[in-house]
């Protein structure tokens, strides 16, 4: 399947009485907007193929109903949200920095490749803040950021393990919205970090997914790299393909697993 063939296949399955599309095909996009506040979202045709390879018809029912929950979230009135309904969301560097009507959403620097956004949650979607939604919650941009990490760190943690030639993966499970946002759970960082007994690295690919990985001997990076590959390959939104040490005073490095066994620092100024 092409892109031209995907970007229709979506589009059929929408309500184009309610939004407006447009495709780039130098960037490979999608834009799908409300024809009553042009509020909308973008999505990535070439991300959407590589899930439909892998999940057939099921990937496109995801990304619809993704689509479809971001748009009826940009309808609601903001107003009747507070301090509860914000969270932090991970977004990569090269994400864009403010909306489409020119509003600036409300970051803070995270690592070279992440950055630190924050949203309202909506139940089935969240929506990012922006200045002029800052003024709607009443609320300053410090206030917006101390609850969204103060929230985060209430959120439980569930997660799976598995083991793969002596180095233990965890996998954060809770099917939110917000499992890379975990990685601003210092308290929850620390406590994994007294039970690995390697070298603590930490993969976020796209907003779903978390690892915390424990790696033991070198055919762990290798290991590691190809998950991290894999989900920010399939992922709605990817984050970055790149994995972090955590090191002892709590901050992040970046990372390049070369393959074969091996890795190498990475840093940005």
């Amino acid at each position: 399947m092409n892109v031209f063939e995907m970007r229709d296949l979506i589009k059929e399955q929408l309500d184009l009485s309610k939004v407006n599309t447009s495709f780039n095909l130098e960037d490979d996009t999608l834009r799908i907007e409300r024809k009553d506040n042009e509020k909308g979202l973008s999505i990535k045709i070439g991300q959407v193929i590589n899930k439909y390879k892998e999940n057939g018809e099921q990937a496109v029912e995801e990304i619809v109903y993704y689509i479809n929950s971001t748009i009826e979230a940009h309808g609601l009135d903001e107003s009747q949200f507070n301090g509860d309904d914000i969270y932090p969301v991970i977004r990569a560097t090269s994400f864009h920095q403010e909306t489409t009507s020119g509003s600036r959403f409300i970051t803070t620097p995270h690592t070279a490749e992440t950055m630190i956004y924050y949203a309202i949650d909506l139940e089935n979607t969240y929506r990012l803040i922006d200045e002029s939604l800052i003024t709607k919650l009443n609320m300053t941009e410090e206030e917006v950021k101390e609850r969204a990490l103060f929230n985060i760190k209430r959120k439980p943690t569930p997660m799976n393990q598995d083991e793969v030639n002596g180095n233990i993966y965890y996998f954060v499970n809770s099917k939110d919205g917000y499992d890379a946002s975990r990685i601003l759970n210092k308290p929850f960082l620390e406590e994994m970090k007294s039970k690995i007994e390697g070298e603590m690295m930490i993969a976020t690919p796209h907003q779903d997914t978390l690892i915390i990985a424990d790696i033991r001997n070198s055919t762990g990076y290798d290991v590691l790299a190809q998950m991290t590959m894999h989900f920010f390959t399939n992922g709605i939104v990817p984050i970055t393909s790149l994995s972090f040490s955590y090191k002892d005073d709590g901050s992040l490095e970046p990372v390049f697993i070369l393959g074969k066994q091996g890795k190498s620092r990475h840093k940005k100024e």
